[in-house]
C-alpha cells in the first residue's frame, strides 16, 4: 500500500486523474477501468472532461446501480455517469449492473461474470465515512463477489444529497464484492475531507476486519490512496511524513 498526502484539497482531484491518465498511456488506452460513484470521483471526472485525452478503446465497469431504479432514472447511477463523464468522453464500451432488474440476484450474478471475464486493470474507489468500498458494508465477507446488499442509514443520509428526501434513497444495491475488486490489477483510492479522517486511518493503520471493509485493500499488492491533509488527519506521524515525501517526489 503507498499514498500521497497532497498539500491542498484542490489538488486532489488533479493528482488522482494524473495517475489515472498516466496509467491510460501506459497501455496506450488497451485497458478496463473500474469506475466509483459518490462525491469521492467527482473532481478526477471534471478533470477527465477538461481533458482531450483519447479513450476509445477504454472499457469501463462500474461498481454499482440502486436497485430500483432504472437507467433513465435522474438519480441512477446510469445517469450520474453520463452527467459527469460518458456524455463528455467516449469510451470503447461502458457498462453498469442495471437496477431495475425483475431478478437482482440473477443480475449480480451476470454482472460479476462479465467483469471477470473483462478483467479490470485499474480499480477508481472512494472510500465511505464507515469504511465501506462500492457499497460494500461493514460485515460484509471479504469472499463476497457481486452482490445484493442493504444499505446502512449511514450510507442512505450520506447519499440523501443526490434526492429530494432521504425517504427516496433506496434501500438496496447491487455492487461489486470485495473478492471482485481485489481481482483488479491496480487500484487507485481518493479520499478527502475530515469525515473520511477515521475510516482511513483504519484502512490504513488498523487490522484488517469485516468492521471496515476498506482494510482488505492491505492485502492488495498494488494500491495508491491520495489524500488530502484533512482525510490524512488521524495518521501516524510517520505515515503523514512518508504521504507528504511521495507527494513531493510526484510533483
Amino acid at each position: 500500500m503507498k499514498w500521497m498526502i497532497v498539500e491542498k484539497a484542490e489538488e486532489l482531484a488533479q493528482v488522482t486523474y494524473q495517475l489515472l491518465k498516466n496509467e491510460i498511456e501506459r497501455q496506450d488506452g488497451n485497458l478496463t477501468i473500474g469506475l466509483a460513484t459518490g462525491s469521492s470521483p467527482l473532481g478526477v471526472y471534471e478533470e477527465w472532461r477538461k481533458d482531450s485525452l483519447d479513450c476509445s478503446n477504454v472499457t469501463t465497469v462500474n461498481l454499482d446501480e440502486y436497485i430500483g431504479l432504472s437507467p433513465e432514472h435522474p438519480q441512477s447511477y446510469h445517469t450520474f455517469m453520463k452527467t459527469h463523464l460518458f456524455d463528455a468522453v467516449t469510451f470503447k464500451q461502458s457498462y453498469l449492473p442495471i437496477g431495475d432488474t425483475d431478478d437482482a440476484n440473477q443480475e449480480s450474478e451476470r454482472y460479476e461474470r462479465l467483469v471477470r471475464e473483462l478483467g479490470v486493470d485499474l480499480q477508481l474507489l472512494g472510500i465511505g465515512s464507515n469504511g465501506h468500498i462500492a457499497f460494500n458494508e461493514p460485515g460484509t465477507s471479504f469472499d463476497a463477489t457481486t452482490h445484493v446488499t442493504e444499505l446502512t442509514e449511514s450510507t442512505r443520509e450520506a447519499n440523501q444529497r443526490f434526492f429530494d428526501q432521504l425517504e427516496d434513497v433506496p434501500s438496496h444495491a447491487i455492487t461489486m464484492g470485495l473478492s471482485t475488486i481485489m481481482e483488479a490489477k491496480k487500484i487507485l483510492l481518493v479520499a478527502s475531507s475530515a469525515r473520511k479522517a477515521e475510516a482511513v486511518r483504519d484502512m490504513m493503520e488498523g487490522p484488517a476486519t469485516i468492521d471496515c471493509p476498506a482494510t482488505i485493500l492491505q492485502r492488495h499488492a498494488d494500491v495508491m490512496i491520495v489524500l488530502d491533509e484533512e482525510a490524512a488527519s488521524l495518521l501516524s506521524e510517520e505515515a503523514k511524513r512518508t504521504g507528504r515525501a511521495a507527494y513531493e517526489n510526484f510533483k
